[in-house]
């Protein structure tokens, strides 16, 4: 399993509840610009419509060996789940303070998966907290 990218950013933002791994819908340009690792996923999360999802904010730069003149680095792209999850994470998600975000982009038999985290966002307390316990812990380690 090779990985393309992490957001190690959303561990600092969110609480973390639960993963899904789901397959994406990319043309052949953007699949190789992936491999080459040029790809964030910074700012990526998922947004359910009807049936369907989809992952937006994703940033996948051009192919340099590509022919496509209109290319939108930051489309929406359609995630590959089955039904029943997707309907399971609906019920998930409207309810107040979940959100889907991603944590990582990686191969698998071939194929580009992203690994989305169902999350909450953390209060700024829990976050500074978080800190002092970690400090607190060096501290300690070091006596």
């Amino acid at each position: 399993m090779k990985v393309f990218a992490e957001n190690r950013k959303a561990r600092n933002s969110y609480e973390f509840i639960e993963f899904f791994e789901a397959g994406l819908v990319l043309t052949g340009p953007e699949t190789k610009s992936i491999r080459q690792g040029g790809v964030s996923i910074v700012d990526a999360f998922a947004n359910l419509e009807g049936e369907e999802a989809f992952i937006r904010e994703m940033n996948i730069e051009p192919y340099k060996f590509s022919t496509l003149i209109d290319y939108e680095p930051k489309r929406s792209r359609k995630l590959l789940m089955h039904k029943n999850e997707i309907k399971r994470l609906i019920g998930l998600i409207s309810q107040k303070g979940y959100t889907l975000v991603a944590t990582k982009l990686f191969e698998s038999n071939g194929y580009v998966k992203v690994e989305l985290a169902l999350a909450k966002g953390k209060k700024d307390y829990d976050k500074r907290s978080k800190i002092v316990d970690r400090q607190h812990r060096k501290e300690i380690k070091n006596y």
